[in-house]
């Protein structure tokens, strides 16, 4: 029987999607380093578990026996990634993360031609705000006959979970960068104002993996990302101290927004927006709705993303996620 390994499933991010695979069906087999924690949650979920470290090629190569689909949640993923997406070509074994961090996606590009040799899939981003702005960029790509530029920016609400600050952190000092033509450019990191339907609000441009993978997905040569946050801000202090990330409640309270700015060629602008879930709780059940399709057979050899792959509405298929146009 074929089945996914959620690695890192003892995480924040690792549980949910475990839970959610679980109550999906999905044959699945638990994995991380730490063989105390992973044989609780095997018991309380009733899984398989397979404890192994990431510093040895033999022990991850053993772990990965009899595995189809690896679904890795274990980050900072600048750490974990280039171990597990080789691993996986060695293998045999179609690989998706839920990676926020631009390295992973290089990575995933540099081996694109072995994965494609290999028959192994890379989807970096295979859950979390690469599938919602890719599902939203590919719907307002769509909206115009000749797109030209894309500003996409995302609505930050709540708490970040201990990953996703030592994650941030480690990430502070990457290069602020646009699309041009087609092409990674440097750019200022300048702040500007858009509109999520309650006027205008001040965001911040970042360098976020989409300028990978919508450029993949669409083609569209100019594009740019930003962000907003709202909520609790970014963390202080001693980082691992803080709790495993926002509770039910604050989740339940805090849902995310996008929105999507596309020019065509003539300059004509149409906006479209994206409302969801929590970015957490939508991570969670889109890797494992990724992870349950790929498994059925639902793949192509090489780098994909979420949106190419499974097409523009995968993001509407997950809990109660809508997109208007504006």
């Amino acid at each position: 029987m074929t089945k996914l390994m959620i690695y890192g499933a003892t995480g924040y991010t690792g549980r949910m999607a475990a839970q959610h695979a679980k109550a999906a069906g999905t044959p699945i087999v638990l994995a991380g380093r730490s063989e105390a924690t992973l044989a609780k949650l095997a018991s309380e979920l009733g899984m398989e578990y397979r404890a192994f470290g990431l510093d040895d090629a033999t022990a991850i190569d053993t772990g990965l026996a009899g595995i189809s689909v690896l679904l890795n949640c274990a980050g900072p993923f600048m750490r974990t990634a280039d171990a597990l997406m080789k691993a996986s070509i060695r293998n045999g074994v179609h690989y998706l993360d839920t990676a926020a961090e631009l390295d992973s996606y290089r990575l995933a590009e540099a081996l694109d031609d072995e994965a494609k040799a290999a028959g192994v899939m890379l989807m970096p981003g295979g859950g979390g705000s690469v599938a919602m702005l890719g599902s939203l960029a590919g719907h307002g790509g769509g909206r115009v006959a000749n797109p030209r530029k894309i500003r996409i920016v995302l609505h930050v609400a709540g708490g970040l979970s201990r990953g996703s600050a030592i994650s941030a952190t480690e990430n502070l000092t990457a290069e602020t960068l646009k699309r041009v033509h087609g092409a990674l450019t440097p750019a200022e990191a300048d702040t500007q104002t858009f509109d999520f339907g309650k006027g205008a609000v001040d965001c911040f441009r970042v360098t976020l993996p989409d300028l990978i993978t919508i450029w993949r997905a669409t083609g569209i040569p100019h594009i740019e990302t930003f962000v907003h946050v709202t909520g609790d801000g970014f963390p202080q202090g001693d980082l691992s101290a803080l709790p495993d990330g926002p509770s039910e409640k604050e989740r339940l309270a805090n849902r995310y927004q996008a929105l999507v700015e596309v020019t065509d060629a003539q300059g004509q602008i149409v906006q479209s927006l994206l409302d969801t879930v929590n970015g957490y709780t939508f991570t969670a059940m889109a890797a494992a709705e990724a992870g349950r399709r790929i498994l059925a057979g639902e793949a192509r050899p090489g780098f994909q993303t979420p949106a190419g792959l499974f097409g523009n509405g995968f993001a509407q298929t997950i809990a109660d996620t809508t997109i208007i146009d504006l």
